[in-house]
């Protein structure tokens, strides 16, 4: 059955039109915001596991040779430590054997 298309029917369509680009537009925007938060918080845990591994393997040192290494190279060298110097800033400053070292790893 043939049906006349009015101008009341071509408005509604038409807003419909708008009104469903908007909510597609609105949940991209709300998956991009979902995405940008969720990389972020994964490159802050990265960065704490990095840590955390610099000081366990610090530890490990200390109990085998017993005092705490001087340098970060130390431990790559001798320990098997890996970081991924690409994605994290490393400061390790000892200052003495007998003291835990501080370690701050920040996300590039």
């Amino acid at each position: 059955m043939y049906h006349e298309q009015t101008a009341k029917g071509l408005k509604r369509r038409r807003t419909n039109r708008i009104i469903a680009a908007v909510v597609l537009v609105a949940a991209a925007l709300g998956l991009w915001l979902l995405f940008l938060n969720a990389t972020s918080h994964t490159s802050e845990q990265g960065a704490a596991s990095v840590r955390q591994s610099i000081l366990d393997t610090a530890m490990q040192c200390c109990a085998i040779e017993g005092s705490y290494p001087s340098s970060l190279k130390y431990l790559e060298d001798h320990y098997g430590l890996v970081i991924n110097r690409a994605d994290y800033a490393v400061s390790y400053e000892a200052f003495a054997g007998n003291i835990l070292p501080t370690v701050v790893v920040t996300p590039r």
